[in-house]
């Protein structure tokens, strides 16, 4: 059963980091849910774990960008210097929370993301008086 899982584990990694190059997005929006829904992890273990299968992640596919030209490094290294400091404090802040509270979170969290980037029609422009 572990060799399973293993290959599932696997797998599920290698369909993130494909569909994290694709979308831009962190791969925590898909690792958390994989890993609390399809494996039945804490939330907070799962979020842990997700944080530290991100950084290879992110490394190759911000060389990968670096290589295109299509990577901002310095704004890249300020922000990881902010978000380096950020995710310490949060992850504090998550660890002392209810995983019922933290799991709510992260859902209302992603639903607000998801609205936020569902496309929407622009209004016509008025014509010239």
């Amino acid at each position: 059963m572990n060799l399973l899982r293993d290959a599932l584990t696997v797998l599920s990694g290698l369909l993130v980091g494909v569909a994290s190059g694709i979308l831009g997005v962190g791969g925590g929006v898909f690792l958390v849910p994989i890993m609390t829904l399809g494996f039945g992890m804490p939330q907070q273990m799962a979020q842990g774990t997700s944080l530290a299968a991100i950084l290879p992640t992110s490394v190759v596919g911000a060389w990968t960008h670096h290589r295109r030209r299509s990577l901002v490094v310095r704004a890249a290294v300020w922000m990881g210097i902010g978000g380096g400091v950020g995710a310490a404090a949060g992850a504090l802040v998550a660890l002392a929370l209810p995983r019922q509270v933290l799991a709510r979170a992260f859902g209302l969290v992603l639903l607000y993301a998801a609205y936020r980037m569902w496309p929407r029609r622009r209004p016509a422009a008025a014509p010239d008086a």
